[in-house]
């Protein structure tokens, strides 16, 4: 007889027991492009419903390319790039409420946020839609606030952390005297009213920025000198990746009210790249991906011992350099998507589709609740006032339709004011938000000509059906 104890081990129900990754075909990757080779441990790769940028080698500055997530396969090595910083970029991060406006942050101590035509343009956009000076030191992280408009965090190696409005390019808040070293990793929680950044003073802080104020700290939760990152995951609870003191890489759960103690630590291999840790808060699963690793590794997590669940790994061949992750409204659910990277590789981009199989070809709602979609719930101001609101839901039920570009104004003048005059060299970038009267003029007199061309070419096509059916009658 089998012992009672045995008999009820039973395996854990979850719907994501049965997660699998898979590359997609060859012809769907993005060749030929040069990725950057800059050690940071920033993710080198953003990714939203219309584009994948990545941050590129490039001579005398620091350049990314932006690709329409359609335009797979090789890319022509005279794409234009993104390219006004003057010194390696370090981070990207496209703006959760404009598909088309992406923020760069760079070795040259500025913070650029960029506007990106929904058509490729011709040459290299080099004008950005606004500067933020304020960092004396490079600017190795940048990350938009998740429900306000325009609210966007940048923090460099002057270990100092500032909230921007995008909209006015206005400094918000300087969070200054809070890290006594350099700064690993900064993340918003869902609604964005706590931050969590990771410092080399082997402290995890979790601040409320508008009160500029630490609301807890804990001090070596991974033991190992080598740097820790850490998020928010749901119900406020934080997770951390980092280093055991024998090296090994090591995983933890905290709970924010009792930060002492982990709810759950767990030590994984010995490896030196650091773990990148991607949050999907509707399936409430976190994928690590190692820089350097061939693999990457996810786990549930939930409220029941041991709180984070070993779910499965997917193995390649070739080490990733990189990791974009797609939001939620950017999958096709069609095929039970849910999630996709994109590996990057030393020449080359390769999405990775992670799915839940399943018989029926109908809309799996338990794959889907309703997920943030592109509209900011508050104005920067409201935030700034201490107002907090979650993010605004979207139903994917019949996919998510990517809105036509949207332009982002910026309302003072200030900073494009104090600017020197453009010089007679001055391309006209693709970003510049207020075309010329002229120039529009020229563009609605281009389409009148073009649509009286067509139903001149309609008239004539008619006319020689009617023809063509009198001669088919006629020789009945």
């Amino acid at each position: 007889a089998v012992p009672p104890a045995m008999s009820r081990r039973v395996v854990r129900q979850s719907k994501f027991r049965h997660v699998f990754g898979q590359p997609v075909k060859a012809d769907q990757m993005y060749e030929d492009i040069r990725v950057s080779k800059v050690t940071c441990d920033s993710s080198f790769c953003a990714v939203n419903p219309k584009f994948v940028a990545i941050i590129v080698e490039s001579g005398g500055g620091g350049a990314f390319i932006v690709l329409p997530l359609a335009k797979t396969g090789r890319v022509d090595k005279n794409h234009p790039l993104v390219t006004g910083h003057t010194a390696p970029v370090l981070d990207i991060d496209w703006c959760p409420h404009n598909d088309n406006v992406i923020a760069s942050a760079s070795e040259d101590t500025t913070v650029m946020v960029w506007q990106i035509p929904d058509y490729v343009p011709v040459r290299n956009i080099t004008e950005p839609v606004v500067t933020l000076e304020g960092h004396s030191k490079r600017v190795s992280i940048i990350s938009w606030h998740p429900t306000a408009r325009n609210v966007l965090l940048s923090a460099g190696c002057d270990n100092l952390v500032i909230l921007w409005n995008v909209g006015t390019g206005e400094m918000l808040l300087a969070l200054d005297d809070m890290h006594t070293d350099l700064i690993y990793n900064v993340g918003w929680n869902r609604n964005g009213s706590l931050l969590v950044t990771t410092c080399k003073d082997k402290k995890v802080r979790v601040i409320n920025p508008r009160k500029q104020q630490i609301v807890a700290e804990k001090t070596k939760p991974h033991d190992g000198t080598r740097p820790i990152r850490a998020i928010f995951v749901a119900d406020g609870k934080i997770f951390t990746t980092g280093f055991s003191r024998m090296s090994e890489r090591q995983l933890g759960l905290w709970d924010l009210n009792n930060f002492e103690e982990p709810i759950a630590l767990q030590e994984m291999d010995t490896s030196n790249g650091v773990l990148l840790p991607f949050y999907d808060a509707d399936s409430s699963i976190v994928y690590l991906c190692g820089k350097g690793d061939s693999s990457i590794r996810y786990f549930e997590i939930t409220d029941e011992a041991p709180y984070v669940h070993y779910l499965n790994t997917y193995s390649s061949k070739e080490p990733q350099r990189g990791m974009g992750f797609m939001p939620k409204r950017g999958l096709d659910v069609s095929k039970c998507e849910i999630a996709r990277f994109f590996k990057l590789h030393e020449r080359k981009c390769e999405p990775i589709v992670m799915t839940v199989p399943r018989k029926s070809d109908l809309f799996q709602d338990d794959l889907y609740p309703d997920t943030p979609g592109p509209e900011p719930a508050l104005e920067a101001d409201e935030w700034l006032s201490g107002k907090d609101a979650e993010p605004i839901l979207i139903s994917l039920r019949d996919g998510y339709v990517p809105i036509k570009n949207r332009e982002l104004k910026v309302v003072k003048k200030n900073i494009l004011d104090s600017k020197p005059p453009p010089g007679p060299r001055r391309s006209h970038s693709t970003c510049d938000s207020n075309f010329s009267q002229p120039a529009l003029e020229e563009v609605l007199e281009e389409i009148r000509a073009l649509k009286e061309t067509v139903q001149a070419q309609e008239k004539r096509i008619s006319d020689l059906e009617n023809k063509l059916c009198q001669f088919t009658n006629g020789t009945d």
